[in-house]
């Protein structure tokens, strides 16, 4: 304990260091994922071969991954926060390609023939109606993807990228069994609270998600013990 309250101006600093490393691939690597989904869903017949292809990139090992890296984008210093983004975000679309594609899926076909019928052009359609309504489903992939990448943010720490990971190499070396438990809690509330707001994101962002909800526990018939009330 004496350990982590002297050392809370260090556990700050690669807090907000693994904080920014883990946005910048979560963003990228949504971005990137969109398009990618939606030809997926659109196109059946290369459906397969893109989830297919995109989910094996998770297979690849975290730390062969940041080797060949920077020798793939001609950037051979591996000690570079720029590698390990681009690693993780290639984590984060592995598992994001698949959540857009089946987001899209779930969407109601009248609902899309309804925004034809109203005017809409495939590019507004999209944007104003089948992605919105694929929402939830994207979001659930997002949280996922979200505790994902703050965990294997860590393994940046063995090229030599200052985050959390810093805690676990520096803790184990010196026998600091505080800084490595410290460098594990701080993981975990970083990908808590990273969760909490994509919740509440969804909530803003999807409101009609919760009327569903409510509307559905309304509906839903009040089960009666047998021989209640006899």
């Amino acid at each position: 304990m004496t350990w982590v309250l002297n050392s809370l101006e260090l556990i700050g600093d690669l807090t907000l260091d693994h904080l920014r490393q883990s946005l910048l691939a979560l963003v990228i690597g949504f971005v990137l994922s969109i398009p990618l989904g939606w030809v997926a869903w659109r196109y059946r017949l290369v459906r397969s071969g893109v989830i297919t292809i995109t989910g094996l990139l998770y297979t690849i090992p975290s730390i062969a991954l940041l080797i060949l890296v920077p020798s793939a984008t001609g950037w051979y210093t591996f000690i570079s926060e720029t590698n390990l983004v681009v690693a993780l975000t290639i984590y984060a679309i592995a598992i994001l390609v698949r959540s857009v594609s089946d987001g899209l899926d779930s969407v109601d076909a009248g609902v899309r023939q309804a925004a034809t019928a109203m005017g809409y052009g495939s590019f507004r359609r999209f944007l104003a109606v089948e992605f919105p309504l694929a929402g939830p489903v994207v979001l659930a992939g997002l949280r996922v993807t979200a505790a994902s990448t703050v965990a294997l943010a860590t393994v940046g720490i063995l090229v030599g990228i200052n985050n959390l990971g810093y805690l676990f190499t520096n803790g184990l070396q010196r026998r600091i069994i505080p800084e490595v438990l410290a460098g594990v809690l701080a993981v975990v509330i970083l990908a808590l609270v990273l969760d909490l707001l994509l919740v509440l994101a969804g909530r803003l962002l999807m409101p009609w998600t919760r009327a569903t909800r409510i509307s559905s526990a309304r509906r839903r018939p009040r089960v009666v013990p047998v021989g209640a009330g006899a």
